[in-house]
């Protein structure tokens, strides 16, 4: 299980953090010098090199993304020209693409970084940008609230690019969007002017997914265990019934992806905050703002208590927690992670992801009067970053596209790269972890330096 490093601060890790973004500002020049963006999004590397695969283009706004977190830790104008030219020219077809799932990743990673940043006063104000960038966001958060399947136990949720019958975990982080659009005054409109509330549809989602693709150790089935995650959650669409759990991504629907394992630990945790900043009578029509943070909260500790325990020493897991040729690795979980061995990779993006929601579930325990239960999981976070920021992880080649290695797309499916002599995929980059690690090393350097506390949403005036 993870080593939690009990004595680690935000300040400690400053230096690895300012070597992070001048690797992390040259592997961002490279891919705008190289890629061609007519094949499609980048997705992850082969050989170093940034390729696409053709999925859904969910990994274009991490592309764009990065460049304008580069410019918020940093500073280099360079970046931001880069983030807000790019989002202008290619993002506005992820606004309106009503096929996936994802708004919370592309559009807020573009879009709302660049509103953030300017409610910030990091950028330069101007009402018709900022406008600009509240239209897309509202637009995006409709598009994504469209998605929709009712339940046959009144909730609901947005289904994912798989159809109609497809709850999956990722989309909890994607929730994001709709909690934006909320703040921003916004609404779907349907068929008769019929206005559905952003933030009903957001509670709806997060209820749904913590019941059925979290579990708690209560016996549902022969594998319940306190905190793990069904990657996909099936309902028969004829009248809204919970079938069974499913994998995509990961090796079978009774053990743990733990890259799902990471969206639902960050995405609860974040919206914990954002639930946080509510009035209680806008949460009286969901049962109350005291029961729906003990439904995310218990959603958030169960993940977290989960990953820290299947994770070898160093915080960085193996792809699932199931994996078949785990048993072969011996006592894996007491010693650090090895992306180099014979049998089953490392996920790398999955400890990116986990990280922050590691560190945002610390801190808000922590304003809750709950430090020392806090600690845990903020120390756990840093321990994570700690591991991240340096070898084997960190990519300090100059000719490698990518910044964090040993991350892992699609294992069932075969798509990583295996390099000649080895037997499992390693030594590769994905757009999302090297995203996802911006994000979590932009949050702990705004810890270390008593800047603004880093979050997605910001309220309209």
């Amino acid at each position: 299980m993870l080593n939690i490093d009990h004595k680690i601060e935000p300040a400690h890790l400053e230096q690895k953090i300012q070597n992070f973004w001048e690797l992390s500002g040259k592997k961002i020049l490279s891919i705008e010098r190289e890629y061609d963006p007519a094949k499609g999004a980048p997705v992850f590397t082969i050989d170093g090199k940034y390729t696409t695969r053709g999925w859904t283009e969910w990994t274009q706004g991490f592309q764009w993304g990065s460049a304008i977190l580069q410019y918020d830790a940093t500073g280099d104008a360079a970046f931001l020209k880069i983030g807000r030219q790019n989002t202008v020219q290619h993002m506005a077809p992820h606004l309106t693409h009503f096929g996936v799932h994802d708004h919370g990743f592309n559009n807020v990673s573009t879009y709302g970084n660049l509103l953030r940043l300017m409610k910030e006063g990091r950028i330069e104000q101007d009402e018709w940008e900022c406008d600009f960038y509240k239209v897309a966001l509202k637009c995006s958060a409709a598009v994504q609230a469209k998605r929709w399947t009712n339940t046959s136990d009144g909730g609901g949720f947005i289904y994912s690019f798989n159809g109609p019958h497809s709850l999956f975990a990722d989309t909890i982080r994607s929730l994001r969007i709709l909690a934006i659009g909320y703040n921003l005054g916004h609404a779907l409109l349907e068929d008769n002017d019929n206005k559905v509330s952003l933030l009903d549809r957001l509670i709806r989602h997060a209820k749904t997914t913590a019941k059925y693709a979290i579990y708690y150790g209560e016996g549902r089935d022969a594998y319940d265990a306190w905190g793990r995650v069904a990657h996909e959650s099936i309902f028969n669409v004829n009248d809204g019934r919970y079938r069974c759990p499913n994998s995509q991504q990961g090796y079978s629907p009774f053990s743990t992806w733990t890259r799902g394992l990471a969206w639902v630990m960050c995405g609860y945790a974040e919206q914990l905050e954002f639930l946080d900043t509510l009035q209680a009578e806008e949460l009286t029509p969901f049962g109350g703002k005291a029961l729906l943070e003990s439904l995310m909260l218990k959603a958030a500790q169960a993940s977290c208590d989960f990953y820290i325990d299947q994770t070898p020493t160093d915080g960085i897991p193996y792809w699932d927690t199931g994996a078949p040729f785990l048993y072969k690795l011996g006592a894996y979980l007491d010693r650090p992670s090895d992306p180099d061995n014979d049998y089953e990779p490392v996920d790398s993006s999955a400890a990116a992801i986990g990280a922050q929601g590691l560190l945002r579930l610390g801190h808000y325990l922590g304003i809750k009067g709950k430090s020392k239960e806090g600690e845990r999981y903020r120390q756990a976070g840093l321990t994570v970053l700690n591991s991240l920021l340096d070898k084997p992880y960190l990519s300090e080649n100059d000719a490698h596209q990518g910044l964090i290695l040993h991350s892992i797309y699609h294992r069932p499916n075969g798509w990583d790269a295996v390099a000649p002599g080895q037997k499992i995929p390693n030594g590769e980059s994905s757009m999302w972890g090297d995203y996802h690690m911006r994000e979590a090393a932009l949050y702990v350097q705004r810890m270390s330096r008593n800047e603004p506390y880093l979050v997605f949403w910001h309220k309209n005036d």
